[in-house]
């Protein structure tokens, strides 16, 4: 604590005292902080804390409010969105963090940042830049690695956020091969499948792509007949799994019905008929506006100077809203009545 002002120091005294009494042995302690670049601490708000506004505040997380989640440029003003998910999926792992006595806040943080790499148009955005980058000798693109290259290297013009490391891996390891070291970051990791595939189901439905009698009868007969009644179910199973131990778990009969169900949204509406309608559209523009920036690395903004052009225009893109690429793409390759 040397090197700290007093209110700083007695704060995080407090905090570790509170966090003894309250948290279970299996939670990441908030103290010390794990920071690339060390920094004094807050009088008033823990390192995990200060990781969870920095991210509310930064523009990535405000510009995932207009980035699909699974219909693109809906009318309607009930789908959710990018940043919809992203605080839906949030609560509930905190949720479930509160139950297990384990660190909310670190799990709030990484809930908040998971996403924040996500390109425009969700999963066909995500497949189109991964290709794009890849036709150029790149090595592909995947969100989570993009989430944290926005808050290691791309927010605060190039700065990045500073962020814990536990905050760091769990965004990274939310997807993907590799579960994260933190419970609260495999919290994360299984709530957002659960969030997002009944939150989707509850769109699919609202936009006629799917009907009730389309679900799959056994695995909502056996999880619920609603979204709530689901991740009520799912929820519970998580806990009860989860009481001890160093996995985040749920049961083999739901956790399989889950995936069931995870595979069925990925045929009938993830990558079904309504979205491939959309799949060539999304591919094309995507790919028009990479060759584009990629001949023309002068029209790109510089936020890492390390960043090679082919990087740099994978980070442009991949921080495009829906509405904003679409309008660029329109701007630079539709012609306009009142230009001819």
């Amino acid at each position: 604590m040397s090197g700290l002002d007093p209110s700083a120091a007695d704060f995080a005294a407090r905090s570790r005292r509170r966090e003894q009494e309250l948290l279970s042995e299996r939670a990441v302690p908030s103290y010390p902080a794990t920071r690339a670049v060390p920094e004094e601490d807050n009088a008033l708000r823990t390192p995990f804390q200060r990781d969870r506004d920095r991210i509310v505040h930064s523009k990535a997380f405000r510009r995932l409010m207009h980035k699909t989640q699974v219909f693109i440029a809906p009318e309607g003003d009930h789908y959710r969105t990018r940043l919809t998910h992203t605080l839906e999926a949030t609560g509930i792992a905190r949720t479930v963090a509160r139950a297990l006595g384990l660190n909310e806040d670190l799990t709030e943080a990484i809930g908040l940042g998971h996403d924040l790499g996500h390109p425009p148009f969700g999963h066909i955005g995500e497949q189109a830049l991964d290709q794009a980058n890849r036709k150029h000798g790149g090595p592909g693109f995947r969100h989570n690695e993009h989430s944290l290259r926005v808050v290691d290297a791309l927010e605060r013009d190039g700065r990045g956020l500073n962020l814990n490391q536990p905050v760091r891996e769990g965004i990274l390891k939310h997807t993907g091969s590799v579960k994260s070291e933190s419970l609260e970051g495999q919290i994360v990791r299984l709530v957002d499948r659960v969030a997002y595939i009944n939150h989707d189901i509850d769109d699919a439905l609202r936009a006629g792509v799917l009907t009730v009698g389309n679900l799959p009868r056994d695995e909502i007969s056996l999880l619920g007949p609603t979204g709530s009644s689901r991740i009520d179910t799912l929820v519970k199973d998580i806990v009860e799994q989860s009481g001890d131990g160093s996995e985040i778990r749920q049961s083999e009969r739901l956790g399989s019905a889950m995936l069931r169900l995870r595979k069925f949204m990925f045929q009938n509406v993830y990558l079904g008929g309504a979205a491939r309608a959309e799949h060539e559209r999304v591919h094309r523009a995507l790919r028009i506006l990479f060759e584009h920036y990629l001949e023309r690395p002068d029209q790109v903004p510089v936020l890492d100077p390390d960043a090679d052009d082919l990087q740099r225009v994978t980070d442009l893109l991949a921080g495009m809203t829906d509405r904003y690429c679409i309008a660029h793409f329109t701007d630079l390759y539709v012609p306009e009545h009142s230009r001819l």
